[in-house]
């Protein structure tokens, strides 16, 4: 069995004036309660439930912040400054799910507004989730972290889940299934014909600079926003700018997962970049635009959709994997980035151009 965790992600629908105006009162104390809490530095739970504890917040609430303030303040991020639009962030026993499918909105969701007083709002979900969400209602999969975004005005609860998957078991005929991810060409996919020879490889060259391009203009214009003072107006546009670029790499891991899909016994063989942000020194331009990049969110997507999928994954040493022949296995050269030489002149199928990045 495989864990795997998956942010459901559902927008509230419409909330009246009235629950709109909870929700809003709900955020103001939330972010009143934790810019208290991180100004005074606490880096453990007790410090940090001394200051929330009179706020007014459901105690869904006030747990959550306990945890998380002891993070921000030299703990896991060590935050030198308070970002002013924290989600509201609940713990698990908050936030509850009703599904009355004979309604034309099917879902439902319980916030908590303080101890005494819940709001339930209909709901809507990301169709791509639906199976996820059933399976949290039916309690086959655990409910995590729940989370509460206002984006313009718009509501939307982000609720993590967990549930365990069953793996295809390991077997000597298994299709191995290269999968690299890039900057240029954002994924490129290869595997072995039934020759042993590596195939042509798939390239996702125009999503690739498609996300280029998202990613240059959220730089070059919340830069501008902020320079003038802009600073929600920037957040605003950037969050718009994010959510392209995430659901760019939803569609692109959907895809190299069906493509796996079609296989017998297939492998997804990643790299594991588990050190690749510390190992980055390329300067400062540079730099910024790989330590953005959504390597690890695209490992996530490919995990847990090839799981749901039954398809192993494996990690592997990303050290000389562009520099090693696919035929023979020998260490080669590369006289620009997108060609490949094979030191081993014995064999011409050693001599290889490759469309990489």
């Amino acid at each position: 069995m495989t864990e795997l965790t998956e942010t459901l992600e559902l927008k509230l629908v419409e909330p009246n004036a009235h629950k709109h105006r909870k929700l809003c009162e709900t955020k103001r104390a939330y972010q009143d309660a934790l810019e208290a809490a991180f100004n005074a530095n606490c880096t453990t739970q007790t410090e940090a439930n001394d200051v929330v504890v009179n706020y007014d917040l459901s105690g869904y609430a006030k747990n959550a912040l306990k945890k998380y303030v002891p993070q921000l303040c030299g703990g896991s991020y060590d935050a030198k400054e308070l970002h002013d639009d924290h989600p509201v962030r609940f713990t698990n026993e908050g936030p509850k799910l009703d599904h009355k499918p004979q309604n034309a909105i099917e879902w439902y969701v319980k916030i908590p507004h303080h101890d005494d007083y819940n709001l339930w709002l209909p709901a809507q979900p990301n169709p791509e989730q639906r199976k996820w969400l059933e399976a949290l209602h039916a309690g086959d999969a655990k409910m995590g972290e729940c989370r509460l975004f206002d984006r313009c005005g718009e509501w939307y609860l982000h609720v993590v889940a967990t549930r365990d998957v069953e793996e295809r078991t390991s077997s000597a005929s298994e299709t191995p299934i290269g999968v690299d991810i890039g900057e240029a060409s954002l994924v490129t996919v290869c595997h072995r014909d039934e020759r042993g020879s590596p195939a042509t490889p798939n390239l996702w060259n125009g999503e690739g600079t498609r996300v280029r391009q998202l990613r240059e203009t959220y730089f070059t214009a919340t830069r501008r926003l902020q320079k003038r003072g802009s600073e929600r107006i920037a957040e605003s546009y950037g969050d718009s700018l994010w959510r392209q670029i995430d659901d760019i790499l939803h569609t692109v891991t959907s895809e190299v997962v069906a493509y796996a899909d079609q296989f017998e016994n297939p492998v997804l063989v990643l790299e594991d970049l588990t050190h690749i942000r510390e190992n980055m020194d390329y300067g400062a331009f540079m730099n910024r635009r790989l330590h953005g990049w959504g390597f690890g969110k695209m490992h996530a997507q490919l995990r847990y959709k090839a799981a749901e999928k039954g398809i192993r994954v494996e990690t592997v040493n990303p050290a000389y994997t562009s520099k090693t022949c696919h035929c023979c296995g020998e260490q080669g050269y590369r006289p620009d980035q997108a060609t490949f030489k094979c030191s081993n002149s014995e064999s011409q199928l050693c001599t290889l151009a490759s469309a990489v990045e």
